[in-house]
């Protein structure tokens, strides 16, 4: 049996909804997609590195929050039904109480300096992990120049550009699918 199958029977669904509560908490502010792969590449290795990069573009085009989505997807590798839902209760249910508790708090006290601070360096703290994990997952799978290319065109024309997302998508993906299809090599002609 693999690692990952040995990992995957001894995570409770009680560890699944641990670990995304862990992650949900941990990144708090923002920089989600980067704990989660910390944890569930890294720490855990419930995941290979191109099968979370895989998931989490799969979990980027279906309907829905991305991370509710990667929770779903891990979950239900790893226990299932149950796994699913014992992770999407994980990811969700202390994140909503704190949201809640914070929403009060912030109408209540929204004018006092030290709330403004301390909202802003979340932002900044949510930035930097976005950055990091930009950076560790594109030296693992920008490599060549088409891939580098499909990621600059992607970033100047929804980043930069403000083009919608879907448009940047209807543009790029058939582009994309296009040059990472199976190609046949030709057969050698004999002499």
């Amino acid at each position: 049996m693999s690692d990952f199958g040995a990992t995957r029977e001894k995570a409770s669904l009680f560890e699944v909804a641990r670990t995304f509560n862990h992650i949900a908490l941990a990144s708090f502010g923002g920089g989600l997609g980067a704990w989660s792969r910390e944890v569930i590449v890294v720490e855990k290795q419930w995941l290979g590195e191109e099968e979370f990069l895989s998931a989490m573009t799969m979990c980027r085009i279906v309907p829905g929050a991305n991370q509710v989505n990667l929770a779903v997807f891990v979950g239900t590798k790893m226990k299932g039904l149950a796994g699913a839902a014992a992770a999407v209760i994980g990811l969700c249910l202390m994140p909503v109480a704190i949201v809640l508790t914070l929403g009060f708090v912030y109408f209540t006290f929204k004018e006092v300096p030290a709330i403004k601070g301390a909202l802003h360096g979340a932002s900044a703290a949510a930035v930097a992990l976005t950055l990091t994990m930009v950076i560790q997952t594109g030296q693992k799978c920008l490599k060549g120049l088409m891939p580098v290319a499909f990621f600059l065109a992607s970033f100047v024309l929804n980043g930069v550009l403000r083009w919608p997302l879907l448009l940047t998508l209807a543009i790029l993906a058939p582009l994309s699918l296009i040059w990472a299809w199976p190609r046949k090599k030709p057969e050698p002609v004999d002499a």
